[in-house]
Formats: C-alpha cells, structure tokens, sequence
C-alpha cells in the first residue's frame, strides 16, 4: 500500500514538473478569465473606454484561430511531404535543387502580401487565410522532408536492396521512419508559424485571434491588441512543448520530459 501510494506521489511530481502541462493550465486560465481582465485593462491603458474585447468570446476565437491553423497545417504536411518524396524519388530527383531553393526562400515572402493574392481568387473569410496559411506552411515542411530523407546513410538503402525491399518498401519500411524526426521538426516549425501568421487572417474576415488585434489597431485600442497577442503567444509556446514532447518521444522512445 505504501508502495502504491509512493509511486503516485512521484508519478504526480514528475508530471507537475513538466512546463508544458502549465502552460496548458495557464493557456485556459487565460482564454476563460480575460473577460474579466476588465479593471486590470482600465488600469493599463486609463484612456481607453472599452478595455476588453466583447464581439466573440475568446473560447471562440481560440477555436477558430486553431481551426484554422490545423486545417492549413495538415494540408500543407500532406502537399509538403508528398512533393519531398517526390523529389528524392529517381522520377523526380531532377526537381530536387529547384525545390531546395524554393523551400529555402519561400518563407521571404511576406505572408500579408499571400493573403493579398488569394483575396481576389477566394474572396472574403477564412477560405484565403487557409490558402495563404497553407502556402506559407509548405517551405519549412518541404525542406525538412528532403532533408530527413537525404540523410538516411546509403548502406542502409543498399542493405534493404539486397534483402529484397521493393523501392516501396525501402521508401515506407526504411526511409520515411529514419527521416521523421526531421519531418516532425518540419512540422513543429510550420505549425508555430502559422499560429502567429493565423492573425493577420482576421484582415481578410476569418474570426480569429487577430480579431481584437485588428479592430484594436484600427480602433486605437491597445487592450485589445494585448488580450489577442497574449493568447496567440501562449498558445504557440503551448503547441511547441506538445511538438518537443512529441520528439522527445519519437528519439527516446519515453515519456520523458524535453528540454
């Protein structure tokens, strides 16, 4: 019995030691309690006569502003992996150094003036913030996919050859497990960036967390802009332990704790 008790008295310290975990609990804390930020924002900014934004509830607008980033995300990973594959593949591997180049320089691109182009093609609302998140999220996932499957050693390749493995098998069996690691830093790397990108979507109509960023920069509010940048904040810090913990767990094979 004491046992027992022993072990979860240090099951419950392991897990109150991972920052992650607080980060969470904090993340909610702050998405549910910002409404009543109110006498904190009035004493922050005094002049400003509506300190706390009321036109969708911020539970709502996390919502969103997650939909959003997950459904460009898993798009991107889909597209992204895909064509890396592609050019590593002997159909496509002429395409290889064109890609390398576009993926290394995609990301200069300022992601104001993707949403731009795809206003006019997709119109109004979270349709072009998807498109542009999309488009944004590709490079990183390119990159890291060519990368993680160009480091696999060659006499690993030849070794599977010679024991039979079809091109297919060498590719799902071989390669695409040894370069996840690569692909999953890939992955991490889009995904924050597209939870800070995510913000400028409100400018083309999508309910997000730039709602009260935009309204409160055309509006002179900067309480507004404060609640929206703080959750935007937490919430990609809280994705990137999730995604260091993830690859933590695909190195070590554990629940350890990252770094």
């Amino acid at each position: 019995m004491r046992t027992d008790r022993r072990s979860l008295i240090a099951a419950m310290i392991r897990l109150a030691r991972r920052p992650g975990l607080w980060l969470m609990v904090l993340l909610i804390a702050v998405i549910f309690l910002m409404p009543a930020a109110g006498p904190l924002m009035r004493w922050l900014f005094p002049g400003v006569p509506r300190p706390v934004y009321t036109r969708a509830s911020f539970f709502e607008l996390t919502l969103a502003h997650a939909e959003l980033v997950a459904i460009s995300s898993l798009a991107a990973a889909v597209i992204g992996i895909g064509f890396g594959i592609f050019v590593t593949r002997e159909s496509g591997r002429e395409f290889a150094p064109m890609a390398g180049a576009i993926a290394a320089t995609g990301q200069t691109f300022p992601p104001v003036a993707v949403l731009a182009l795809t206003i006019p093609v997709l119109g109004y609302g979270a349709a072009p913030a998807i498109a542009a998140l999309c488009l944004y999220a590709i490079f990183p996932i390119i990159a890291a996919t060519i990368t993680g499957i160009e480091s696999v050693p060659a006499p690993t390749r030849d070794a599977a050859m010679g024991m039979g493995f079809a091109p297919r098998d060498i590719l799902w069996r071989i390669e695409l497990p040894l370069a996840f690691p690569f692909i999953l830093a890939g992955l991490r790397n889009a995904v924050i960036i597209n939870i800070g990108t995510a913000a400028i979507g409100s400018a083309a109509g999508a309910l997000s967390l730039g709602s009260p960023i935009i309204e409160g920069l055309s509006a002179s509010n900067p309480a507004y802009v404060l609640e929206g940048a703080v959750i935007v904040a937490l919430l990609a810090v809280a994705a990137d332990r999730c995604f260091a913990w993830l690859e933590d767990l695909s190195r070590h094979g554990g629940l350890e704790q990252p770094g």
